[in-house]
């Protein structure tokens, strides 16, 4: 605008400046109405895939790559995107399924109360299984071969198997194919040069090679990771019983069966040998054969280890004796013990709706601290606190969504 031209200018800045007052607020006033509409259907989502329980994802994988003995890595975060995207699946698919039967007793459920369209749900249990499916193919072949017949149990289990009486088993071995998926994802992929680490676990490598370590063709290597997988399966065979009774309650036997399972599964933490021994600290130089298969045939303890003390020749796999490490396995299996059985010893005293559901959550949030301490059992302390970690998270988010 020309400078002779002051008045026209005054008068047009004015008027823009109306013009633009006016358009902020009608933009705030649409994003005043918009606001609680946008944040209402982002918690009706967060209800139906039930987000805090996310919380108790991560840590199967974790545990899984510590009882094959190997650090996590890339891959291991591939595998964690994978079971996160299919546990919400069978989330999102667990209404839609239940939708008729939610309209009875759960009303206030994001599909009966028409939050979320039924269509929706399974579109979006459609669209995160094909994703944890693609991760799964993107950490490897072996791990496709375990997420598989994961979202294949995750289907099953919602659409048919949930209210016959193997519902618990499938929801069972749904949580220890999550553990083998980790460990299938983990095992075979850290790799390091031979002249620093010598014989290779299929025999001896070229000089100046990289060499895998661990092998997931070696049925051992994920054999190692089975103990973990029964231990997490067993929890959840427990929890899944119980929560049968959620929504109108029931006799106090299942809460005194998974009170039971929860002392023995405790017992066995606590006193029980361990599926891989490794040195203290999660070090990836540490991986050797005698983590994941035959102790190496060095002729002395530490040989081919950088070091470190490894197992000799004959050693049975158990615990890694150290008092950091073994204090740290007592702490964590108390604090499984405690987040699992004080509710459910409630519910025994009252199988009511209330105390049930109570009793489901304080079961599913207990998995962090059993999966911490299957992740210490095996010798992987820092493994065993970065899981232990998201317990806090997910009992604050319990508490504004719940997990049940």
């Amino acid at each position: 605008m020309a400078k002779g031209s002051a008045l026209v200018g005054l008068a047009g800045a004015s008027a823009s400046a109306g013009l633009a007052g006016a358009s902020g607020s009608v933009r705030a006033s649409a994003s005043a109405a918009l606001g609680p509409r946008t944040r209402a259907k982002a918690r009706a989502w967060a209800e139906l895939l039930r987000l805090p329980a996310l919380f108790t994802v991560p840590g199967d994988a974790l545990a899984g790559a510590a009882a094959v003995g190997a650090r996590p890595n890339s891959r291991t975060l591939l595998a964690i995107g994978s079971s996160l995207c299919l546990y919400e699946a069978g989330m999102a698919l667990n209404d839609w399924a239940d939708r008729a039967e939610d309209a009875v007793e759960r009303p206030h459920r994001p599909l009966p109360s028409g939050r979320i369209r039924p269509a929706a749900a399974l579109a979006a249990a459609g669209a995160l299984t094909a994703a944890g499916l693609a991760l799964a193919a993107r950490a490897g072949r072996p791990s496709l071969a375990v997420a598989a017949p994961l979202a294949a149990t995750v289907w099953a289990y919602d659409l048919t198997l949930k209210r016959t009486p193997v519902g618990p088993v499938a929801m069972a071995a749904a949580r220890g194919l999550d553990v083998l998926l980790g460990a299938a994802a983990t095992a075979g992929t850290a790799r390091r040069r031979d002249r620093l680490f010598g014989q290779a676990t299929t025999g001896r490598a070229v000089p100046g090679q990289d060499v895998p370590l661990v092998s997931t063709t070696d049925p051992r290597t994920l054999r190692r990771a089975l103990p973990s997988a029964l231990t997490l399966a067993t929890h959840t065979l427990a929890v899944t019983t119980v929560s049968r009774g959620e929504t109108q309650g029931g006799s106090p036997l299942a809460p005194l069966a998974a009170l039971a399972t929860t002392g023995a599964l405790a017992w066995g933490l606590s006193n029980g040998r361990a599926g891989a021994s490794r040195p203290i600290g999660d070090d990836p130089t540490a991986l050797h054969p005698g983590r994941v298969g035959a102790p190496m045939d060095t002729g002395q303890a530490g040989v081919g280890t950088g070091g470190r003390l490894g197992p000799a020749r004959g050693a049975a796999p158990g615990p890694f004796a150290h008092p950091v490490t073994d204090t740290l396995r007592t702490a964590l299996t108390l604090a499984y013990a405690a987040t699992s059985a004080h509710p459910l010893f409630h519910a025994v005293l009252n199988p009511s709706p209330p105390l049930t559901q109570r009793a489901v959550g304080g079961g599913i949030r207990a998995m962090i601290p059993l999966q911490a301490t299957l992740a210490a059992r095996a010798g992987a302390p820092v493994t065993a606190l970065l899981t232990a970690a998201l317990a806090p998270a997910a009992r604050k988010f319990a508490r504004k969504v719940s997990v049940t």
